[in-house]
């Protein structure tokens, strides 16, 4: 890899990603700047990083997207690049295009990209006037007058979706043509609240589908290529929760078909830097859904297979070089599957939950990768995504790979805070997952893995009663060993 034309890079965001670019940063050599909100302080992204920044701002949300605070630090750090992480600012135009301007290199796309791209109903139209197959649909923009009527000539089921945005922030799926109007309503207020955007889009819901993407990578001299694809058919809430690589349900024609796809669709936007084409396959045909315009947060699973550093690739990138990956030299190995762990009740509809955490302990596995961002003593509130960390693992095969990240589950010890990580380790062992008959609607046709308890709670109680009484002390080196105390007992 050719030296890069900077030596410190400041990460305009929080928690695991955070974590995450550091630890490239070390084994580049490169020094870290990070940016925070007070409520961050004790975290171990701040402790890592070599500068840390103190935002001012009435919350933290707001101090985070507070763009001319965030690069009034970046002068201050005197950095030469900036990674935005996802999430935040990321995917934002204006503020690449400000940090561009501040002549400091964005670690992603360009601006131009990011608007053709990051826009659902401009990127559709974009690709399917490019020649690839986009999912039935009626667009506002279109036709504002006539958008209602066009959606419900698509027919049932539909899904009303916010043009800006992710994370299945204000989605709504209509089984009945009564409902359309109301959800329309609703999906435009929640655009508004979470993106300041409320234009919208309708598309027709496929039975049983399958939520296919691929990895691409591409650089300024018009070099793209693919790194395969992962499954993301779990999903919670329009949310994914399992991710794997490689998908079950593909062939390799269909493998090399949808990949294939990808790169013409990054090629065809001039896509530089790091990104993610979404497909939604129905068993037949792959229809484009969406591009997101950044490092996404299941690219560990990519990682695994290929032993390529995606941070790494897109600092390359930014730093102007020509890509040194060509497709011959991108080769997957095994099965990998992220489990999300989050701090959540999936009994209560998945309800967000908070704490302090009081212990910590991450059993120690070969093939197994913990992305995360939490320490013991740190407070966990709702004032963000409520992922507490990745649980990645890596194995010969799929159904190794699954057991494996159950395992996982089961051993890891968390106190003072609800997790789902017993939902996840139920969801990992389920016959129906282990066959690989998944999509989109798994959870919902099966709401039993939610709900199905372990066993009595008395000796999660009896132990976390036990543990509280011991001194509890920071930082994620310190953390005891527990598992001969708490006997059987994991959360």
């Amino acid at each position: 890899m050719q030296k890069l034309p900077f030596d410190t890079v400041l990460i305009a965001n929080r928690g695991e990603i955070a974590v995450r670019i550091i630890k490239t940063l070390r084994k580049l050599g490169l020094r870290s700047a990070i940016v925070y909100h007070e409520v961050d302080a004790a975290t171990l992204a701040v402790s890592m990083a070599d500068t840390a920044i103190a935002l001012e701002g009435s919350s933290p949300i707001a101090a985070y997207l507070d763009a001319e605070q965030i690069i009034a630090s970046a002068r201050r750090a005197n950095v030469g690049a900036l990674h935005p992480g996802y999430g935040f600012l990321s995917e934002s135009p204006e503020f690449a295009r400000a940090v561009s301007n501040a002549c400091i290199a964005f670690v992603g796309p360009t601006p131009e990209s990011i608007e053709l791209m990051g826009d659902k109903i401009r990127a559709r139209t974009f690709v399917q006037q490019a020649g690839f197959l986009v999912a039935p649909s009626a667009v506002e923009e279109d036709d504002p007058e006539t958008f209602a009527s066009r959606a419900r000539d698509l027919g049932l089921p539909l899904l009303v979706k916010p043009s800006a945005g992710g994370g299945g922030k204000g989605i709504q799926i209509v089984r009945d043509l009564a409902a359309l109007d109301d959800a329309i309503a609703q999906a435009r207020r929640e655009g508004l609240r979470y993106f300041g955007d409320g234009r919208l889009y309708v598309e027709r819901c496929a039975e049983k589908p399958r939520h296919i993407e691929v990895q691409v990578l591409g650089d300024s001299f018009g070099n793209v290529v693919h790194l395969f694809e992962r499954e993301c058919s779990v999903q919670r809430r329009f949310q994914k929760i399992i991710e794997e690589t490689p998908s079950p349900a593909l062939s390799a024609d269909l493998r090399k078909h949808v990949c294939e796809m990808a790169v013409g669709i990054a090629r065809s936007a001039n896509y530089r830097n790091a990104g993610t084409v979404e497909f939604i396959f129905d068993g037949h045909e792959f229809h484009f859904l969406e591009m997101n315009t950044r490092l996404q947060v299941e690219h560990p699973v990519t990682e695994m297979v290929t032993g390529i550093d995606l941070v790494a690739e897109q600092l390359h990138v930014a730093a102007g070089h020509e890509l040194t990956l060509s497709q011959s030299d991108i080769v997957s190995n095994g099965h990998a599957i992220e489990a999300r762990l989050y701090a959540e009740a999936p009994e209560r509809e998945y309800a967000p939950t908070t704490g302090k955490i009081l212990m910590l302990e991450y059993p120690e596995c070969e093939g197994v990768r913990i992305d995360s961002g939490i320490v013991q003593g740190q407070t966990i509130t709702t004032a963000f995504d409520p992922m507490l960390a990745k649980i990645v693992v890596h194995s010969p095969t799929r159904r190794e790979a699954a057991l494996k990240a159950a395992h996982v589950m089961r051993q890891l010890v968390l106190l003072g805070c609800e997790t789902n990580a017993d939902f996840l380790a139920r969801l990992l062992m389920d016959d129906t997952f282990l066959s690989g008959q998944i999509h989109t609607g798994y959870l919902d046709e099966n709401p039993h893995l939610a709900i199905e308890q372990c066993g009595s709670d008395l000796p999660a109680i009896l132990a976390a009663a036990a543990l509280l009484t011991k001194p509890v002390r920071d930082g994620a080196d310190a953390v005891p060993k527990l598992h001969a105390e708490l006997g059987k007992w994991r959360n």
